[in-house]
């Protein structure tokens, strides 16, 4: 369900690709989120494939501390079901494992604990599966995330911090107590250009959050945080270069479009930009 895949009819068994990546994240307020991923594609037979997804991120420029450390693994199995006029139809199952609690606390405020945007894990095991349609020329994705072991220890909240100057910036960041998130519904539709050595692709991703996000109050009661539920939309550019048969380079750019009034999970992007080195077995 990733953008600018290849497409091979005839892909050889047992195909190993390694892929080393570049990742910058500007966030809504102050935090930029950085991080550097190995993602290890295997291809276990003609049909199935499997791929480990291992990142590592750190978060800089943020007014309340800087974090660092191992972010979530992702596994997913992928499984070619048909060829359909041009397309191939493939359906995905995997797991997103979290490194930590979300617990991270401010090195600015010794002891404070720091929103979402800082933690460099989500801290709840999610469930992700979906479909993909793929020819030479469009990639049509559709997919949902749904957190299982839902509660993370994360409990920032706007009074956390008595020394900060400005409260106003505290709020901007979604208070987090017990937060679980909601369920999420996406749809990646995108065009491609290939040509012999360089690639180009042109996509939006829309994601909808069906279920509002819960957290619990100060006063122990847990409620919905009003406009955390709804759609998030991105457009995303890709251009891809190969040197060989054997190994390329990926540049993305996204931006998006429209994003949730309320977003406490520190998922949302003003803008991301990514540097992808390819490797083929």
């Amino acid at each position: 369900m990733k953008p600018d895949q290849p497409y091979k009819r005839k892909a050889a068994i047992k195909l190993l690709s390694m892929e080393v990546s570049y990742y910058q994240g500007i966030t809504t307020t102050t935090p930029v989120v950085n991080v550097a991923t190995t993602d290890l594609n295997f291809r276990l037979n003609a049909r199935s494939s499997f791929q480990v997804k291992l990142p590592y991120q750190w978060v800089t420029k943020g007014n309340l501390g800087e974090t660092q450390g191992l972010a979530d693994i992702s596994l997913c199995y992928t499984r070619y079901l048909a060829h359909w006029g041009s397309f191939d139809i493939s359906a995905s199952a995997g797991a997103k494992i979290p490194t930590n609690r979300s617990d991270k606390t401010s090195d600015r405020f010794p002891g404070e604990p720091l929103p979402m945007y800082y933690q460099t894990s989500l801290g709840t095991y999610d469930f992700i599966t979906g479909l993909s349609m793929l020819n030479r020329q469009w990639l049509f994705a559709t997919g949902i995330q749904i957190p299982v072991i839902n509660r993370n220890r994360n409990t920032f909240d706007w009074n956390d911090f008595p020394e900060y100057p400005d409260p106003a910036y505290l709020e901007t960041y979604g208070q987090t107590n017990s937060l679980q998130r909601g369920i999420d519904v996406m749809l990646r539709v995108e065009r491609n250009f290939r040509f012999a050595r360089f690639n180009f692709s042109a996509g939006l991703l829309p994601i909808y959050r069906l279920t509002n996000d819960r957290r619990v109050n100060e006063a122990g009661v847990e409620i919905k945080p009003v406009g955390a539920q709804g759609l998030a939309l991105s457009g995303i550019l890709t251009a891809g270069y190969n040197f060989n048969v054997k190994s390329g380079v990926r540049v993305l750019w996204g931006h998006k479009i429209v994003q949730r009034d309320v977003n406490p999970d520190g998922l949302s992007r003003n803008r991301v930009t990514s540097v992808t080195y390819i490797h083929r077995f």
